[in-house]
């Protein structure tokens, strides 16, 4: 408890500190000190003639009026009067221009902060974090918000070390600019904190090339530093992450990252497979198509099949037609290592936490 008043009372001390040595204040003070004055000057003339002015309560409101309003409610009519007058609508003008101007930078420096990154996001929960910039980042952005239709903007935060006239441009686009945004490195469990990681549902890490310095290694080294960081702070949240190398995919494994993405590895197989002139590469892209309802499609095992042969569930898609054809099951669905098992035989017990992985055209349809 002590410990605590004593660091209030620092606070405390340190605003004053600052009051103190803000030229700002010292400013307000005088044209305050200048008004008083006048004012009195008017009460002390003003009283003494025909002006109307009988009080201080009269001076008081004709200063009211002449700083506030800009014009004067009593025809004062001598020289001191009307000199002290002046002043007061001068200083009105001036503590006007002042006050005007300190709200102008504000608001100004609230808006760079937001453009830059810096400004405290408020609470939120389950959140979508975004980790990461690279070249094309707004068509990433985009492919993201298409292929999870229960994600709107103002749902994600960007975490990066982008330049910030590159976030701010990419924020100026209409569809992003509900889109959250700290700057920092996503490594940093501080800068997670900003980015409220604690409550976030799922992060997406993408292999970082802001500053196109790193290295491959490190590069990924700092991917796994950030989901062990995340892993630490938020053990329940979902982490996708992208490494440039398999040489480090141990060490995700290990951090319980949920899905690794090599994608290297799938340029590499793409490549291949494109190469036998078989049309394999149009055919992938097909499958993972960015549309949420187009391709590959995990689903949700429609009720009562847990414990049924697979034949069971071939049967029942066999019924919806065409447009959804079973392949298989990923097994474990809620656990950290989650794997496919394509076209079981039709005996397969179906186990809990599965879900049917189907081929789809236009399943919403």
């Amino acid at each position: 408890m002590n410990r605590q008043k004593q660091n209030k009372r620092g606070r405390l001390q340190r605003k004053i500190k600052r009051f103190l040595k803000n030229p700002f204040t010292y400013l307000m003070l005088l044209i305050l000190i200048l008004i008083v004055i006048a004012t009195w000057v008017v009460y002390k003339t003003e009283t003494q003639t025909d002006s109307g002015i009988t009080g201080m309560f009269d001076a008081v409101w004709h200063t009211i009026v002449a700083v506030v309003a800009a014009y004067y409610d009593f025809y004062v009519k001598s020289v001191p009067g009307r000199f002290a007058s002046l002043v007061l609508l001068l200083f009105g003008m001036a503590l006007w221009t002042v006050i005007i101007g300190k709200i102008t930078s504000v608001i100004m420096d609230i808006q760079s902060k937001n453009n830059r990154g810096l400004k405290k996001i408020r609470p939120m929960k389950g959140q979508f974090l975004l980790c990461g910039w690279r070249s094309g980042f707004e068509d990433l952005l985009n492919t993201v918000l298409r292929s999870n239709p229960d994600i709107t903007p103002d749902m994600i935060v960007l975490v990066n070390n982008a330049p910030p006239q590159q976030v701010e441009q990419l924020r100026e686009n209409i569809d992003f600019k509900n889109i959250k945004y700290v700057a920092g490195d996503f490594s940093d469990a501080e800068i997670l904190k900003k980015a409220h990681i604690e409550s976030a549902s799922r992060v997406l890490v993408i292999a970082d090339s802001a500053n196109g310095k790193s290295s491959p290694m490190e590069t990924d080294s700092r991917t796994v530093l950030a989901v062990l960081n995340m892993k630490n702070l938020n053990p329940s949240v979902y982490i996708s992450a992208e490494l440039l190398d398999e040489k480090l995919a141990e060490h995700l494994r290990v951090a319980h990252c949920d899905e690794i993405i090599l994608t290297q590895e799938y340029e590499h197989s793409l490549l291949a497979t494109a190469s036998s002139g078989q049309g394999y590469s149009n055919v992938i892209k097909s499958l993972i198509s960015d549309d949420s309802d187009t391709g590959i499609i995990v689903s949700s095992l429609p009720a009562n099949f847990v414990g049924k042969n697979y034949s069971a569930l071939e049967e029942y898609y066999g019924k919806k037609g065409d447009k959804q054809i079973l392949i298989g099951l990923l097994l474990n669905s809620e656990e950290k290592c989650n794997e496919p098992l394509f076209t079981p035989s039709p005996s397969y017990i179906i186990p809990p936490s599965s879900k049917p992985i189907l081929v789809c055209t236009n399943c919403a349809g």
